[in-house]
């Protein structure tokens, strides 16, 4: 297949302003850039090492706006962020041979959970908690940004979902600062997995580079409208993400 035909690269474009939108006020966006990879002939570790470009870009230009509209915690986020990237370091090492497909059944079940609370707790998604947020980094908060830095760099897909949850239930965001905070801690790790990856010679240049455009399309567009849609419009598709990364993930439904 010619990836440099124009109907494949509009369909790249396209493919990739649709992650960056979902990826910006979500997360899980990046499972429809690995499946076109993939379609397009890219193997599994290929199209896991070359989805790495579009991340980065838009997480990019998503945390810019962010910080323009003062919701972003520039010094918590660095600061969750270096354990993170010591995790995404390892995690893309391991992604190097492991097999995936245990690991996202594993990975959706613990989505289904969060869900629940999504729908039965909205009040702890939407308002925040100041005194959750008034605590101290501690070692437990160590522990959990490592893991899901190994997750992240692992396979990336349905981390930002994870970073969210952490942001509220842990640190004690609303739904629009622990979206903006998990945009920049994205960004920050992001580099070192795709390092990793093309020291192992696991990138397709011309697909990443093609598909990250539409990717800082995408990533502007809900950056910049984000504190307008609201917690509770997060809320909501953030809920309708997971279930769809679950039916994935079961094998419930080839999409």
């Amino acid at each position: 297949m010619d990836i440099y035909s124009f109907p494949i690269i509009c369909l790249l474009l396209l493919a990739g302003f649709a992650v960056g939108i979902i990826n910006t006020i979500a997360g899980s966006g990046t499972v429809i850039s690995y499946s076109l990879f993939m379609f397009l002939g890219l193997s599994a570790p290929f199209a896991n090492g070359t989805i790495r470009f579009g991340v980065i870009m838009q997480t990019l230009v998503a945390s810019y706006n962010f910080k323009k509209q003062n919701i972003l915690d520039l010094r918590k986020g660095v600061l969750l962020a270096f354990p993170t990237v010591l995790g995404s370091i390892l995690g893309a090492q391991i992604a190097i041979s492991i097999d995936k497909d245990l690991f996202e059944i594993l990975i959706a079940a613990v989505m289904l959970v969060m869900a629940f609370f999504l729908f039965f707790k909205p009040k702890q998604w939407l308002t925040g908690s100041k005194l959750l947020q008034s605590k101290k980094f501690g070692f437990k908060q160590f522990i959990i940004f490592f893991a899901v830095g190994i997750y992240g760099g692992f396979i990336h897909i349905g981390v930002g979902i994870f970073l969210i949850g952490i942001l509220v239930l842990q640190m004690g965001y609303d739904l629009v600062r622990a979206n903006a905070l998990k945009v920049f801690i994205v960004l920050l790790y992001s580099p070192f997995a795709l390092i990793i990856f093309m020291m192992n010679d696991q990138i397709h240049y011309g697909i990443g580079a093609i598909a990250a455009i539409g990717n800082v399309l995408g990533g502007y567009v809900a950056s910049r409208f984000a504190l307008n849609w609201g917690s509770n419009f997060i809320r909501w598709i953030l809920m309708l993400i997971i279930i769809l990364f679950c039916i994935r993930a079961l094998n419930l439904f080839h999409f």
